[in-house]
């Protein structure tokens, strides 16, 4: 935020020292996630690797290995860039960010926490805490593809999947976050309603890329594309992120 010029404090608090904040767990039906868990963790988590795979896909392509190392899951969602991945994500899962403050701690469903872009829902003198995502269950698979200049780059646009099967393979569940397509990490709800309930042929996949397109809200940049070309990539980019969380909820690769 400083060096974007949004923000000039008159003190910085390192939070590195402060213990209990990073962490990755399993419990009941939750994976819980600390606050200042690094990227590069999330990237190597075994047990993100057998639970909740996506995890450790974004994470892999989150900026390069010196922000890998650095950056921190909570402290990316407290930014609340609309370009960056963890937002979208969780989005796709359904999860929760909880945050602390001097009243104590409270549950913000993901979709309520993006107020506008590099604007969270905390309050003064709270804290992200936690990131809390539910287990998915068997014949799950997702997927977060991205366009960029170069790696490393800020998305041009990414679309992240989440989706379960039922035992007659039509998507019992899915949920699908855009990346750099609005103001904020943004719900395709429309999608998502579209595909609900579906055997997810070509023809009801492309019906849902065609209305996460029309839900994104993008802006033209000079750097990374005009709206319109954005907007084309919202649907090129579910498509394939639909087609890879099928494949491997059917157990493909």
């Amino acid at each position: 935020m400083m060096k974007l010029g949004l923000a000039s404090p008159e003190a910085l608090i390192d939070l590195n020292r402060i213990e209990g904040l990073e962490y990755i767990k399993a419990e009941d039906e939750w994976i819980r996630i600390g606050a200042m868990t690094r990227h590069a963790a999330i990237a190597s988590s075994s047990l993100l690797l057998e639970k909740a795979p996506m995890m450790v896909e974004a994470a892999n392509q989150i900026g390069d290995p010196q922000v890998r190392n650095m950056g921190t899951i909570g402290g990316s969602l407290a930014h609340a860039d609309p370009a960056g991945d963890w937002g979208s994500v969780i989005i796709a899962f359904r999860g929760y960010i909880q945050v602390t403050g001097l009243d104590g701690e409270r549950l913000v469903e993901v979709d309520k926490f993006f107020v506008d872009s590099f604007t969270p829902r905390l309050e003064p003198g709270e804290l992200v805490t936690e990131v809390r995502i539910p287990i998915p269950p068997k014949r799950s698979g997702g997927a977060y593809i991205k366009l960029e200049r170069r790696q490393g780059d800020f998305a041009i646009a990414g679309v992240a999947v989440q989706l379960t099967l039922d035992e007659r393979d039509r998507i019992k569940s899915v949920g699908i976050g855009l990346t750099s397509l609005g103001p904020t990490n943004l719900r395709a709800a429309k999608a998502e309603e579209i595909l609900t309930g579906q055997i997810p042929t070509d023809e009801v996949v492309e019906e849902a890329a065609k209305a996460a397109a029309a839900e994104a809200r993008p802006s033209t940049d000079p750097l990374r594309g005009s709206e319109a070309y954005k907007r084309a990539m919202a649907a090129v980019l579910t498509r394939r992120a639909v087609k890879t969380a099928v494949s491997r909820a059917r157990g493909g690769a």
